[in-house]
């Protein structure tokens, strides 16, 4: 008979009996960066209302683009949510429904715009898969496909932050989630804009708005005027651990994603606190 033995075993270590919220036991660990998980992988999030609310017009074009790019990268491409959201929160806050019952409301319009985009690339094998498969399987999805569409809600859903009546993480911000979790080698926001302004150039004197070419999140946090991408994004951008920029570019303009996924300034670079490795 085997002897067994009720004792209890220790494994030293310098975080045992303490809490993993103490700085002095944690800061050498997280100063690193994590290791890439997909590093070959490009991200590209497409705008719900700037791009899939226009049709076929807006709709067929991006798509051909994308097209093209399948032999030249790997792509996790992400769709928002666009006027039907909209709609949706509207409905929703006359009945009273809580931030976090808006959230999955809203991120199911960016999955049915999702399903859009993977059935007009479907002859070329990519599909629609959901948030889980994203998290657990997606690199088994790119090996048997160049690209896969996804919802570029992030699943907060009734967890969303009750600090705000409509979501604050919407589209924008998941896509960044997403991408910097991955360690992808980039993010590519495609809108119905060429990228920053100084200011609205759909305002009043927008005739005199200047493009930004550059610009950082710490100093776009500052602004207050709008922007065209979500201004949570900017937070999280904060707290990025392996994407060092952002570029928002205009699809409506043919050869502008390609252009930004070759690593040419066709947009706004927006740079995070990141440092190249």
């Amino acid at each position: 008979m085997a002897k067994h033995t009720t004792s209890i075993k220790h494994v030293a270590s310098p975080l045992a009996r303490q809490t993993l919220l103490d700085g002095a036991l944690t800061s050498p660990v997280a100063a690193k960066r994590p290791a890439r998980l997909l590093p070959w992988l490009q991200v590209v999030k497409i705008g719900g209302r700037s791009i899939m609310d226009r049709g076929a017009d807006a709709i067929l074009p991006v798509v051909d683009e994308l097209r093209k790019l399948l032999p030249e990268h790997r792509l996790l491409i992400l769709t928002g949510a666009g006027i039907r959201a909209r709609h949706i929160y509207s409905v929703g806050l006359d009945l009273g429904l809580p931030v976090g019952s808006l959230a999955p409301l809203a991120a199911s319009e960016a999955g049915q715009n999702g399903h859009i985009l993977a059935s007009l690339l479907a002859p070329e094998g990519v599909s629609y898969i959901e948030h889980p498969t994203v998290a657990n399987q997606l690199a088994i999805h790119l090996t048997a496909a160049r690209a896969v569409v996804g919802s570029a809600f992030p699943p907060y859903h009734h967890h969303e932050f009750p600090t705000s009546r409509i979501p604050t993480h919407r589209a924008d911000t998941g896509a960044f989630l997403l991408a910097d979790a991955l360690g992808a080698a980039g993010l590519t926001i495609v809108e119905d804009v060429d990228g920053l302004y100084d200011i609205d150039p759909k305002g009043p004197g927008g005739e005199k708005a200047q493009l930004v070419r550059e610009a950082s999140a710490t100093d776009l946090a500052k602004l207050k005027g709008s922007l065209p991408f979500d201004h949570a994004l900017l937070e999280v951008m904060a707290n990025a651990r392996q994407l060092e920029h952002v570029q928002v570019v205009n699809g409506l303009v043919p050869g502008r994603i390609t252009a930004a996924l070759r690593g040419e300034p066709v947009g706004t670079l927006i740079h995070t606190s990141v440092r190249p490795a």
